[in-house]
């Protein structure tokens, strides 16, 4: 026996030094996995791309759990003999990386971006995503991610810059990407616009108002922002409100707050004849509803009163005010006019930027957009509809389905997707202008031209992930080997950010689907359930608690219990009860190995021993049908039972007398059954906890492979 299982098993000492050696043999590589025999060059191949990290600091928990599950079914994958490939990269996420680094150099040289310029800035960022990008990497080996790191990415290195590109001009000439001017969620904290789904909405106190414009008007107005109403160009009623029936169609003059302002009242079926008085001020500049309704009913969009900096633009007493003082000015105006009818208290959702945490203001602003209505050449059918279909028609299944719904439920209700921000570090948008004229994709070679100064949001280039990554836009052998991929796995939360678009994507470069199977795993939470935040002092750091516990011990405890598409409790406790199993496992080697018998490989077992490794079979068919239907939760438990409770509790208790009585036949039986069932054992529960069945691997005396990780999957007929 190993003079090592004398210690107890020390995963400090352990994971690292295994890691290195996964990854100088090569097998991470299918392609080398082929050449050295571990799989046919005729198997078939199974693919995943990782969901790119953000180079912005550290993993989370969340990032743990993703990585345990894929590297589950990637581990499982290559032992059933696929070519198995897993892609690794980071994303470059635009603005929150181009944050970080703004309020450093703020705080340390009281300097903003404008103050450096756009070249000494931009290096700067690059510099602090490459530092990020060793540290991402590094704890992404840390967990045991067998990645195939000969083909990281990148979102932003030149191959997946020049996918970027290609996409764009391709979608320009299919009149699918345009420019207009038109209302966008704008982040004046930020100064950039944000995407629908980038906007966070947090409950907030706030005044609910009722006033009329004028004494003479008829009709009073409930609004919670009463300083944009010397934006409005109308009043809005239902169709079907009586109250107001006489008075649509008329058009007022008022003067409001200093501002006169021209107001027609229209019928519109948007309006909820419930909310406040039925009757809502239409302010198109300042509010997407109200633009839309503006749309509908021919009204000017132009009447803009807020600024990019969330400040008033409107001659008078309310001029370069902020809009929250505005807002009491505004008021105090009514009450002396005798305007005012009603001030209630409320809970309102207000609109955030993700991000920056900076409150929206939707401004109408000159912007590039993806159209996801209109019809692409030669597929007809829109991107909305082409998103629609795979997930309709099962081509992509969602886990859990009930996602599915909401999935569908987006899509339909999906507007076109602004996708130019106004920030420095990232794709910057492949269009130049000189005068009149407009050049798409390739910077021209003659000179007087001037590219677009915003650069394209992240999720545009991150939703080519899956065949950027394997060599579109060239016919690249990966690209035809591995693609589309055969699962996602993610947190629901980036449903919409991020799977839809790759949906969106994948099917206007490829008109394929990107992936056959997604895969949603929910937020990990800590033992009381609530979210894990700096504020709340309950982060756990899964490089701190892998160093602690072990990364195998941090990957049951995030897995176990685990169902798809929940939230997840986690805790030091539930880690540490997990590197208990790990060391349960290194006393069952030990004892094994003690009465190992280089002789017993070929005995026959006797008729008691078959029940035993029967009751294996049985669980090697269940753990095998629990992975193939990505109940992975379920195998990890069944395989911690039966390791602890029916192989160390009572098989290896039931064999103590055996081992040592004088029936040598009976002797020579137990040890095969236990050589065997522990073999077994240790290939099943090798892709939940690699290193320590990979360092317990190496000690057997009779092994088929020179790694674990490479070694046949059970199959049991």
């Amino acid at each position: 026996m190993p003079e090592k299982f004398l210690k107890p098993y020390d995963p400090a000492a352990t994971e690292g030094r295994l890691y290195g050696e996964w990854e100088k043999s090569g097998l991470f590589n299918p392609d080398e996995c082929v050449r050295r025999g571990a799989a046919r060059a005729d198997a078939p191949a199974y693919s995943i791309v990782l969901p790119p990290p953000n180079v912005t600091g550290r993993l989370h928990m969340g990032h743990a759990l993703m990585l345990a599950i894929e590297d589950i079914f990637v581990r499982y994958k290559r032992m059933r003999g696929f070519r198995t490939l897993w892609v690794p990269g980071t994303d470059h996420a635009a603005i929150a990386t181009q944050a970080v680094v703004e309020k450093q150099i703020k705080k340390d040289e009281d300097k903003s971006r404008h103050d450096l310029g756009r070249e000494e800035f931009v290096r700067r960022v690059e510099a602090f995503a490459e530092e990020s990008h060793g540290t991402i990497v590094s704890q992404l080996k840390t967990m045991g991610a067998s990645l195939d790191w000969s083909r990281e990415a990148f979102t932003l290195d030149d191959a997946r810059s020049r996918a970027v590109r290609t996409v764009f001009k391709r979608m320009y000439d299919a009149g699918l990407v345009y420019r207009g001017h038109r209302i966008v969620n704008w982040d004046p904290k930020g100064q950039t616009t944000i995407s629908d789904d980038e906007v966070v909405y947090e409950e907030r106190p706030a005044k609910l108002y009722t006033f009329r414009y004028a004494n003479d008007f008829p009709i009073s107005v409930a609004t919670t922002r009463p300083e944009t109403k010397v934006g409005d160009v109308a009043v809005a009623v239902h169709p079907d409100d009586a109250r107001y029936r006489d008075f649509v169609g008329k058009e007022y003059d008022a003067v409001f707050c200093d501002v006169p302002i021209r107001l027609k009242i229209v019928a519109d079926a948007a309006v909820d004849p419930s909310f406040g008085t039925g009757a809502v001020g239409v302010t198109p500049a300042h509010s997407q509803t109200d633009w839309d309704i503006a749309d509908r009913h021919g009204l000017s969009h132009q009447n803009i009163v807020i600024s990019e900096y969330a400040k008033m633009t409107v001659p008078g007493r309310l001029n370069g005010m902020k809009t929250a003082a505005a807002r009491g000015a505004v008021v105090e105006w009514l009450k002396r006019e005798g305007l005012l009818e009603k001030e209630e208290d409320i809970r309102q959702n207000v609109a955030t930027a993700e991000r920056t945490g900076g409150i929206i203001e939707p401004l109408p602003k000159l912007q590039w957009f993806v159209d996801v209505n209109r019809e692409v050449p030669g597929r007809g059918a829109s991107l909305k509809e082409l998103m629609l279909e795979p997930v309709r028609s099962k081509k992509i299944a969602i886990i859990p389905d009930h996602f599915e719904k909401t999935y569908v439920h987006w899509i339909e209700n999906l507007r076109d997707w602004c996708v130019s921000r106004q920030i420095w570090y990232g794709h910057r948008i492949p269009v130049w202008y000189r005068g009149e004229e407009i050049q798409v994709g390739v910077e021209p070679k003659e000179v007087g031209w001037t590219q677009d100064e915003d650069t394209l949001d992240t999720w545009f280039s991150s939703g080519l992930w899956t065949f950027s990554t394997l060599g579109w836009p060239d016919d690249a052998g990966d690209l035809k080997t591995y693609h589309p991929t055969d699962l996602l796995e993610t947190g629901y939360d980036i449903l919409f950010f991020w799977v839809a678009r790759m949906i969106l994507m994948t099917e206007f470069a490829l008109g394929t689907i990107p992936f056959r199977t997604v895969y949603l795993h929910g937020l990990v939470r800590d033992a009381q359930g609530r979210k894990m935040s700096k504020s709340l002092g309950n982060n756990l750091d899964p490089v701190d608690i892998a160093a602690k516990f072990g990364a195998d011990a941090a990957r049951m405890a995030l897995v176990v219990g685990n169902t798809p598409g929940t939230d997840t409790r986690i805790s030091e406790d539930k880690v540490k009860g997990y590197k208990h199993f790990a060391n349960k496992l290194w006393n069952i080697a030990r004892f094994i190995l003690e009465n190992a018998d280089d002789a017993d490989a070929a005995v026959p077992l006797s008729e008691a021993d078959v029940a035993h490794r029967a009751a294996l079979d049985a669980l090697t068919r269940e753990v095998t049908a629990d992975i193939d239907g990505y109940r992975v939760y379920l195998a990890a438990e069944k395989l911690y039972h039966y390791a602890w409770h029916e192989l160390a509790d009572n098989i290896i208790e039931e064999s103590k007398p055996v081992l040592q009585g004088a029936d040598a036949a009976a002797k020579a039986s137990r040890r095969a059954l236990l050589a065997r069932l522990f073999d077994r054992t240790l290939r099943l529960l090798h892709p939940f906890m690699p290193f320590v069945t990979e360092e317990i691997w190496q000690s057997l005396p009779a092994k088929d492979a020179d790694y674990l990780m490479v070694a046949r999957w059970p199959v049991v007929e």
